[in-house]
């Protein structure tokens, strides 16, 4: 099955770690991963600030670097909501066109969905044990229905044992450029929600989206919290966090790096 891996810009920035993993994960299903080298952006901060014409022009972008692929997978959900669900619409003018966007977004799978829906994941290749709590990130799903995935495949590393949060699926807070325009409004929501973390009890929470991960993780820190962990839900698949350590640990520093070195294992697709 030969897939074209999208990073995404904020994962290939912040944490190329979680694109390593997702590789990982990809090629231990059976599937050639390739890598468009000259990915950028899905659009979405465009259009969510209402620049729908540079969004478009991203679109269009996507699809010449994507459309020759089977499947299109990507370790988020608000990039793949961005693609499945708005891609289409923004070319209602253009019928030709739409038909291929449309084509191309019901090929673009989120990570876990595409690994539990389309390939049916039985096993991992990795270990990690411990006790986490997972965070329902919002585009994921609302606009994908990723909710029951993560947790059927958390349920494959038999070292893991998932413990529930009050309001799993409530918002974190942090939606894009909501964070920046409603600072005080953010603030309070993701209190909120870190709350909920420590009531768990587990010290590490999961999540399927780098955005809300660096939104907890920030206040976490910011509150004093230089213990309870935040990781992509990719990394614990994948086994390739270190497990959960006995005793309290300082924050892991973001690694930054650029596209090719988040993808050593991936198979650099030839641009057309």
């Amino acid at each position: 099955m030969r897939v074209g891996l999208f990073i995404t810009c904020l994962v290939d920035v912040m944490r190329p770690e979680i694109a390593e993993a997702t590789v990982r994960l990809l090629e231990s299903a059976g599937c050639t991963v390739e890598v468009p080298m000259a990915q950028t952006c899905c659009g979405q901060p465009g259009y969510n600030s209402g620049d729908t014409a540079s969004a478009r022009d991203l679109a269009r972008k996507f699809l010449a670097e994507f459309e020759r692929f089977e499947h299109i997978v990507l370790p988020s959900g608000s990039c793949g909501g961005m693609i499945r669900q708005h891609y289409p619409a923004m070319f209602a003018d253009d019928p030709d066109l739409r038909v291929r966007i449309e084509a191309l977004a019901a090929r673009t799978w989120e990570l876990t969905a595409f690994l539990h829906d389309v390939v049916g994941l039985k096993s991992l290749p990795g270990r990690f044990e411990g006790e986490v709590t997972y965070h329902d990130s919002c585009s994921g799903l609302r606009e994908l229905g990723v909710q029951a995935q993560p947790r059927a495949l958390l349920a494959l590393q038999t070292g893991v044992k998932l413990v529930e949060m009050k309001d799993a699926r409530a918002c974190c807070g942090f939606g894009g450029t909501f964070a920046v325009k409603y600072g005080d409004i953010s603030t309070a929501i993701v209190d909120e929600k870190i709350e909920r973390i420590h009531a768990s009890g587990a010290p590490c929470v999961v999540l399927g989206d780098l955005g809300c991960m660096l939104n907890i993780e920030g206040r976490l820190r910011r509150t004093g919290d230089t213990t309870t962990r935040v990781l992509h839900v990719a990394q614990v698949l994948a086994g390739d966090a270190v497990p959960i350590p006995a005793a309290p640990v300082a924050a892991p520093a973001a690694v930054p790096a650029a596209v090719p070195a988040a993808v050593p294992a991936a198979t650099a697709a030839k641009e057309a």
